[in-house]
């Protein structure tokens, strides 16, 4: 095991502790609980991500057009964000890193508001274009983070009540990749991300009956939420949901914040993502602008494990 992981274990364990720290009190004043949890994550990735985030709680999101999201409770602002600006409690999106929503105890009706918020979040901000990349993320980063669960019956199956919760939300509110929520992350459960394959076109697929029958004689695009949970198949024991988490972070803000790279394939490199699954959602080639839709369609891709906008997988 890797130094690293110890390290990872001990960020789970305080979280874990707080939550049984909380919890004593979280009847008597569920406002002060919710507050003292989101303290929690904003002080993990504080201490996680780079200095020059600004981490601020509880705020709204302030889009170019005018919309404002609900309240978030833990934003990473931009290093360029105005400092006058940091007490007004509404950011404006393009300072916006990523935001997310803090609960103690996950509820499937947490997940389905939480993929609604981000879905239209995502559907207000400007959309960028010229790459499969642009075209897929969102430049705001969205997610869910929370201490524990709620499903601990003896026969209950929290993992298959997120995503049954995950994927009914999903097919409500999400139009396009881009409005899908990034990370749920649940301290003692496992962590879901997204993870996107730009296009299976017709060439890549001809000759092969397997692909064809999953991808569609015309091929699709493809999203999938991919859960890595603690005691899954192939899972080393030193695994956390938290690991995954801000590897995750890393790989995704690495695209805009171009020194966070060498870290981001140095957690890669000493297994911080863990092993993971999901099922998959097809979508097809009409989610592209016309300027690239033709490019994606022929198969113009890389497969490199680079930051190159024309990858096929992100």
């Amino acid at each position: 095991m890797h130094d690293i992981h110890d390290f990872l274990l001990a960020a789970q364990r305080d979280i874990q502790d707080e939550y049984t720290r909380i919890l004593k009190r979280a009847k008597e004043d569920p406002g002060t609980a919710g507050d003292q949890g989101e303290e929690n994550w904003a002080s993990l990735l504080k201490s996680w991500l780079p200095s020059y985030f600004q981490i601020v709680t509880k705020g709204r999101i302030l889009c170019d057009n005018g919309y404002a999201s609900p309240q978030v409770d833990v934003l990473v602002l931009h290093p360029s964000y105005p400092k006058v600006l940091l007490d007004k409690k509404l950011y404006l999106a393009a300072g916006v890193a990523a935001a997310f929503e803090c609960k103690t105890t996950l509820k499937a009706s947490h997940i389905k508001e939480a993929v609604r918020t981000a879905s239209s979040l995502k559907k207000n901000i400007s959309n960028r274009l010229g790459s499969p990349y642009k075209e897929l993320n969102s430049s705001i980063i969205y997610g869910i983070l929370a201490h524990s669960y709620s499903w601990k019956a003896q026969n209950s199956k929290p993992i298959d009540n997120v995503e049954k919760t995950l994927w009914a939300a999903d097919k409500e509110f999400v139009e396009h990749p881009i409005q899908q929520i990034d990370f749920i992350t649940v301290s003692d459960l496992a962590t879901w991300q997204t993870s996107k394959i730009v296009y299976m076109s017709p060439k890549i697929l001809d000759g092969n009956e397997t692909l064809k029958e999953i991808y569609g004689e015309n091929g699709s695009a493809v999203t999938s939420y991919t859960a890595s949970a603690i005691g899954g198949d192939h899972q080393k024991d030193y695994f956390t949901p938290i690991s995954v988490l801000l590897a995750g972070l890393f790989s995704k803000l690495s695209w805009t914040f171009k020194d966070m790279r060498e870290l981001e394939w140095y957690f890669r490199k000493v297994n911080m993502m863990g092993s993971g699954q999901g099922r998959i959602r097809k979508w097809p080639i009409t989610i592209y602008s016309q300027e690239i839709r033709e490019r994606v369609f022929n198969g113009e891709l890389s497969n490199e494990m680079t930051f190159d906008e024309w990858n096929n997988i992100f």
